[in-house]
């Protein structure tokens, strides 16, 4: 519940549902569009189009709740400009470890001497040490003055890691912050059970009006509770959700995929009977397995890259998957701005990824070394048939070639401890973008970036770090775009990945339910829904 702790989609949603942002985004508006949360109004942007000038809201309160009064009586009291200063310095204190800072390092002015100063273990991180970006005019304005130029900056105060949260809690629970609530959002939480379900209550006196629009028909309330249940098998979400135990089922297993879909892409007769609903669109979802950069074997041998990269048959893939992902051939997905849409040289090819293999050094998948197959390690996050299925046919690939896939399986906190001390050779994982825009998914390759930080490979590219520069400060849109489409390209020719799939919302919905959209952004949405 800790917004600079939240990195997982389920953290993030929890944490929207609690906590606020500067900016949200237009629930309905495609394009995606922004809209004033906490502020009164978008920020003010000067014509340097570095400094942001935000006034807040003057109905905005923490609470009410225990953790802001002496720990009995529950109490409110209003957001200021210090506690948004604060949130944001907290985000770069190094002691935390967020895994969120890349969003705000090398943006803002002075933030990355904060974090610099934050490392030392003498003493609790000074947060009275002033940052010269962040600048309180008075209690309900401030400015937030960027190093340069930034076409992506206000997309990431929509962000929940850099959500709001009281300086005076965050500070008295400290590491313990997370287990905790005491947010300003349109619902609290009232019980959480581990690993089992977390209840959230709508806040007390909160306003509709708040939380995006009033429908005509004001019958339709919004939902007074939210129950997340923790159900990794997907045979019991199914079973949980035909019960009527589960108001939405947000993903089709691929066992149960035949049963509830026809061949048409519509949802079965007999659940149609019962009112039952399919929402459906592509995602802004990219699924791929990395190759460690670091890695003595596969991150120092572009050729190896590339011949398993040719050996990754897209086709069975899909087929495997059914209809809930679609080719993927390159790291940005559709629908997002000047992605590239030239085909990638590196599909599969079962010829060409034995002659690539060869000139990597490798003939027939023999290691020389050894003189046996050579033998390479991924690493998986899950272990649930679904995750096995996956990887078995992955590694049958790769034997095509003659290279073994030895599968390494992890709970998801391991794989994710290893992944951040580059200890795995390769990895598969999955990017959900933060935000609507071409950068979000080229900044997992920029060196800075690198673990623990988004760029879990640690691809370390000069002239790719510069494109990636100048992409980030252009105003002109189509020189942008240029240096945006130049990036795919070389992220294609040198592959840190193997793109798998991107993907694809399927979300069953119950007939009581209505107002809900699918989103690629769907953290704290549930307040627009309503109960019919």
């Amino acid at each position: 519940m800790d917004p600079i702790k939240a990195e997982s989609a389920g953290a993030n949603r929890a944490v929207a549902l609690a906590y606020e942002t500067l900016v949200e985004y237009d629930y309905f508006a495609r394009p995606y569009g922004l809209k004033p949360y906490l502020l009164k109004e978008l920020p003010e942007v000067d014509v340097s189009g570095k400094i942001y000038r935000c006034t807040l809201r003057d109905d905005i309160f923490f609470g009410p709740s225990i953790y802001l009064g002496d720990g009995k009586s529950p109490t409110s009291r209003a957001i200021t400009s210090d506690d948004v200063i604060y949130s944001l310095k907290r985000l770069a204190d190094a002691k935390l470890a967020s895994p969120g800072f890349w969003t705000i390092a090398g943006k803002i002015v002075g933030i990355d001497d904060f974090h610099k100063k934050s490392i030392s273990l003498d003493s609790p991180t000074d947060y009275s040490v002033s940052v010269e970006g962040l600048r309180k005019i008075n209690e309900k304005q401030f400015e937030i003055e960027l190093v340069k130029p930034s076409t992506e900056f206000l997309w990431i105060l929509a962000m929940p890691y850099t959500a709001v949260v009281p300086q005076e809690v965050a500070q008295r629970y400290g590491s313990a912050f997370g287990t905790i609530e005491c947010g300003s959002g349109p619902y609290q939480l009232e019980s959480w059970q581990r690993n089992y379900s977390m209840v959230f209550k709508r806040r007390p006196n909160r306003s509709e009006e708040r939380d995006g629009f009033i429908l005509e028909e004001m019958a339709f309330n919004p939902f007074e509770e939210i129950h997340f249940y923790v159900m990794d098998d997907a045979s019991t979400r199914w079973l949980s959700f035909l019960a009527n135990g589960l108001d939405i089922n947000q993903e089709i297993s691929r066992d149960n995929w035949d049963a509830v879909i026809t061949s048409d892409g519509e949802i079965t007769d007999e659940l149609k009977s019962r009112g039952i609903r399919l929402a459906s669109k592509d995602s802004m979802k990219v699924s791929y397995i990395a190759f460690n950069m670091d890695d003595g074997v596969v991150g120092k041998n572009k050729l190896l890259r590339q011949a398993l990269t040719c050996a990754f048959n897209a086709r069975e893939w899909i087929e495997l998957n059914k209809g809930r992902v679609a080719y993927a051939d390159g790291p940005v997905p559709p629908n997002v701005e000047a992605r590239l849409e030239e085909p990638n040289p590196l599909h599969y090819d079962l010829e060409r990824a034995k002659s690539l293999l060869a000139e990597a050094g490798y003939i027939g998948g023999i290691d020389p070394a050894t003189g046996k197959a050579l033998q390479l390690t991924l690493d998986l996050g899950r272990t649930d048939q679904e995750t096995r299925e996956s990887a078995e046919l992955i590694a049958s690939f790769m034997q095509e070639i003659g290279v073994e896939l030895k599968l390494q399986y992890n709970n998801w906190p391991l794989f994710l401890k290893k992944i951040s001390r580059r200890e795995s050779q390769l990895f598969m994982v999955a990017w959900l973008a933060d935000y609507p825009d071409a950068l979000n998914f080229l900044q997992l390759f920029y060196s800075k970036n690198a673990s623990p930080g988004p760029n879990r490979c640690n691809y370390n590219n000069p002239a790719y770090d510069k494109l990636y520069e100048a992409a980030c400060v252009e105003r002109d849109m189509e020189l942008r775009g240029k240096y945006i489409r130049e990036m795919q390209r070389i992220i294609r020719e040198d592959a840190p990945w193997i793109f798998i799939h991107y993907g694809r919302d399927n979300i069953l919905l119950q007939p009581h339910l209505i107002n809900v959209e699918p989103h690629d952004f769907p953290y704290g949405l549930e307040k627009h829904w309503r109960v019919h």
